[in-house]
């Protein structure tokens, strides 16, 4: 059975209430950039506040998913969030999954990834719970709430897209894949959607393949999904390209974008990463360019 892993220092149990989000406990003195853990529901979630935070100021919302194996401080180390945050100015939350029973962390997104052990663990409505309870907390731009995910949280973010598209505004996927059954997301609305992969990825394969027996489609056959659930024409945005792999010489990623006709600025977009690997080595311009991108997407 293959599995998802995290190289290096790259990067539920069933909740027991499922309705209103559980008030979230948080410390009385938060003040700009702090970073606070958050009690929610018995698994708690760290919460960045950036510097220029103030209270009562409306800022975006990212949540940071890991990949399988891995945790919320190697993801934030990997994307390196907490400094663009305090440049931008937005709130990060970055939640754990929980553990299989190889003491491995993982999210229950889709049939290939990555609940091996079949638990049935509701991660879609504790990640609503959390951003509730950050907006319960906290002033966050309804209009810029984004999903950002590695591999395995990459799949999860395609179903935060899928079954919370009146929260989401926006989701980016690192070598993540959406669900091999398309009838299994109806999103109330559109929902902006960033892959990224390369084309060397040997672990969630950019032409699609299988990941515990079970398959997952290619990365353009997600992003051709939602181009068309977005209301997208077909129609190719010209893009220069980008370079955001170190190793990999020159401006390796090529940029696929649907922008016309799209429904509420749901537009779509393809980063190829030619010959880049499943953790990339990410150039000082990746998350810059990621946040540019999600930014510029709001309702």
């Amino acid at each position: 059975m293959a599995r998802l892993g995290w190289i290096g220092v790259l990067v539920l149990a069933v909740l027991a209430a499922c309705g209103a989000a559980p008030e979230a406990e948080q410390p009385e003195q938060v003040g700009p950039g702090a970073t606070v853990t958050v009690p929610l529901s018995g698994r708690p979630f760290t919460l960045r506040l950036p510097t220029s935070y103030a209270t009562g100021t409306a800022m975006p919302l990212v949540v940071l998913l890991h990949g399988f194996g891995s945790d919320a401080r190697e993801a934030g180390d990997y994307f390196g969030l907490a400094a663009e945050a305090d440049r931008r100015g937005f709130l990060v939350a970055a939640p754990d999954g929980t553990r299989n029973t190889r003491n491995e962390r993982f999210w229950n997104a889709t049939d290939a990834c990555c609940d091996f052990d079949r638990s049935g663990v509701d991660d879609s409505t504790y990640l609503q719970q959390l951003i509730d309870a950050v907006k319960a907390a906290h002033a966050v731009d309804a209009a810029r709430v984004y999903v950002v995910g590695h591999s395995n949280g990459g799949f999860m973010a395609y179903r935060m897209a899928c079954e919370h598209a009146d929260t989401v505004t926006a989701i980016v996927s690192l070598a993540g894949a959406v669900a091999d059954d398309a009838t299994g997301c109806a999103p109330s609305r559109p929902v902006g959607v960033l892959q990224i992969h390369g084309t060397a990825d040997d672990t969630i394969r950019f032409d699609g393949g299988r990941n515990g027996g079970r398959p997952y489609p290619s990365a353009a056959t997600g992003v051709e999904r939602w181009r068309r659930l977005n209301g997208c024409s077909d129609q190719i945005t010209p893009a220069a390209k980008l370079d955001l792999e170190v190793v990999l010489p020159g401006a390796e990623t090529t940029v696929t974008s649907y922008q016309s006709g799209c429904r509420d600025g749901g537009q779509v977009v393809l980063w190829t990463i030619k010959d880049g690997g499943h953790v990339p080595q990410l150039s000082a311009a990746f998350t810059p360019a990621v946040i540019d991108h999600l930014l510029a997407q709001h309702r």
